[in-house]
């Protein structure tokens, strides 16, 4: 069993349109991206893989969403995670 069959997908909410990749991680070959995306409802943070949205939130676009961000990248290079 590898880590990706851990993760239960998250299904995709419609038309969304990336804007920026805050930051990537790598563990192994395996890779985590954290972007942010637009719909027509505002802003959504999403940390996903190549193939799997493993978590999305609707956000709006303060600093507080970039602190926890961060927050996030150093609490998975703490696990193991490093950039990419």
């Amino acid at each position: 069993m590898g880590f990706w069959d851990l993760i239960v997908p998250v299904p995709d909410t419609g038309d969304v349109r990336p804007i920026a990749k805050l930051w990537e991680l790598a563990w192994n070959d395996e890779r985590i991206f954290c972007t942010i995306y637009r719909n027509d409802r505002g802003f959504q943070l999403r940390l996903e893989s190549a193939t799997t949205v493993l978590l999305t939130e609707s956000v709006e676009l303060q600093p507080r969403t970039f602190a926890r961000t961060r927050a996030l990248r150093a609490s998975l290079k703490r696990r193991g995670w490093r950039d990419s």
